[in-house]
């Protein structure tokens, strides 16, 4: 197998943070994310929307805060 490029990575982020991807994948995402500080940040982003989401009630619009917190993730991603 070859390494992934950001594209190929963006593409499996969902199953990466699923804990689905087949052995061989999951060692490729994280050599991948031990190079790449955009990725790398661009994962921690899609984590936080998660758990803001996930934190927030079916069919309920988002407070403040956890609009503020979802929004914060993307405007200053993690060092």
């Amino acid at each position: 197998m070859t390494d992934l490029n950001c594209d190929e990575l963006v593409e499996l982020v969902t199953d990466h943070l699923d804990g689905a991807l087949d052995e061989e994948t999951e060692r490729r995402v994280t050599d991948h994310l031990t190079g790449c500080d955009g990725c790398t940040a661009y994962v921690e982003q899609i984590r936080q929307t998660i758990t803001t989401m996930a934190s927030s009630p079916p069919d309920v619009e988002l407070t403040d805060e956890a609009r503020n917190a979802l929004l914060g993730a993307f405007r200053d991603p993690p060092a």
